[in-house]
């Protein structure tokens, strides 16, 4: 059985809270379907994180359909897993589950119920059986569901009497993976053992995690071309560097097996950047002062014109109040081509740390999962000691209270219209 993996699309990402990547999403989707093309594969999996947000718009959207499509068409025997990650809506992407299965295409958004156990016939709704081997698709779930993922392992080789090649795919953080590149300052990733998984599958196709890696293989986990016997564990990482913090190479997993049970051909192939990510100075040192940095700024935009930069400094330079204005006045003329992260790499002592003390960790996915803004606040108030949160509340209250009245008049108004 043949696949492609790969994972954390991220469509509609607007990095650094200026820069739309539809273009470097269709210049990797041009690669992928190259790679459909050439491998003519059983199926392509991506294993979550499809948008960047829960809610994205209807541009976005056009462009899953669009990419899609176009992938099915140029394949139409392959069969396309997509499950839901972090990042995404479960019930939006279980939704259109229904016609997208008319396409061969699997959109698995909600994980099996609770009580799993008293629904007869649950395990077909995550089990895709192919003409090769099988693949059990486990969208993002909180918490761990051993018994569960076993019952769909147990399933599974109950009705492979043909001894065909296992494949499950998921969305979480395994215990001991590289979490390089992921910003644990603000918040800290939840992780379970590989024991957890289950017992029966020969490749786990992982999302979440942005660096390519095979569990329990570091030393060659990046090569070219290896095999492994069954188990193996593998993240496809992230299709783009959705951060200056990822400096690894990104790729799609072309895996081959030849048998449940046997042997696990894993290739890289290298995901070509349009725009790739570069910090200045060059040579690794720090800016001790704004003229030499945005002398640098100056260099490399003419010498290169494209990609995104990010500067490192030492804790002991004043920069000026207008700095990052004066930055987008010289990468202007390059018409978003280059592009700037004004989070800037500090290096050095830290002058006053005692404020690092009191920041509070959470799951990432806990933030992302918050819409009350009072909830933000209330976990975050220790930073804060002269906050006091009754004038927030009745402030937050006044808000609501002048925004509803706004929406009142224009309804109003759109009446008498």
């Amino acid at each position: 059985m043949k696949i492609l993996h790969t994972a954390d699309l991220h469509l509609g990402q607007i990095i650094y809270q200026n820069y739309e990547r539809t273009d470097e999403h269709a210049h990797y989707f041009a690669q992928l379907e190259h790679l459909c093309r050439d491998e003519h594969p059983d199926a392509l999996i991506v294993s979550g994180d499809v948008f960047d947000i829960q809610q994205p718009s209807a541009a976005t959207w056009k462009a899953f359909t669009d990419h899609f499509v176009h992938l099915h068409q140029l394949c139409p025997g392959m069969h396309i897993v997509i499950i839901a990650g972090n990042h995404d809506s479960a019930s939006r992407i279980q939704s259109h589950n229904a016609i997208w299965k008319l396409a061969n295409v699997h959109l698995i958004g909600t994980p099996p119920p609770a009580n799993f156990a008293s629904e007869d016939g649950w395990q077909e709704r995550f089990v895709i059986k192919t003409a090769n081997g099988y693949i059990i698709a486990l969208p993002y779930m909180t918490g761990e569901r051993t018994s569960m993922i076993q019952a769909l392992l147990d399933y599974v080789a109950a009705d492979n009497t043909d001894n065909k090649p296992v494949i499950m795919t998921g969305h979480l953080t395994v215990t001991g993976c590289d979490l390089t590149g992921h910003d644990l300052d603000i918040g800290n990733i939840r992780t379970q053992a590989a024991d957890s998984l289950g017992k029966g599958y020969d490749y786990m196709a992982l999302g979440h995690i942005h660096k390519p890696q095979t569990i329990g293989h570091a030393a060659d986990c990046m090569e070219a071309d290896v095999t492994y016997p069954a188990p193996v564990i593998r993240y496809a990482g992230s299709a783009l560097h959705v951060s200056c913090d990822e400096t690894y190479p990104h790729t799609i997993s072309a895996v081959d097996i030849d048998r449940h049970g046997g042997n696990v051909r894993i290739r890289q192939i290298r995901i070509d950047e349009l725009r790739h990510f570069y910090v200045l100075p060059s040579d690794r040192s720090s800016f001790t002062n704004a003229e030499d940095a945005l002398n640098s700024i100056r260099q490399f935009a003419e010498e290169n014109g494209s990609g995104y930069i990010r500067l490192q400094a030492d804790q002991a330079t004043s920069l000026p109040s207008d700095f990052t204005q004066t930055v987008y006045s010289i990468i202007e003329p390059y018409q978003g081509e280059l592009r700037y992260n004004p989070k800037i790499l500090w290096t050095g002592s830290q002058t006053n740390d005692s404020d690092e003390n009191v920041k509070p960790k959470f799951e990432v996915a806990e933030i992302q999962q918050m819409t009350d803004p009072l909830v933000f606040i209330e976990k975050t108030r220790k930073q804060y000691p002269e906050l006091d949160m009754d004038e927030v509340r009745e402030a937050f209250v006044e808000i609501e209270a002048e925004m509803k009245r706004m929406e009142e008049e224009e309804s109003a108004s759109r009446k008498k219209k």
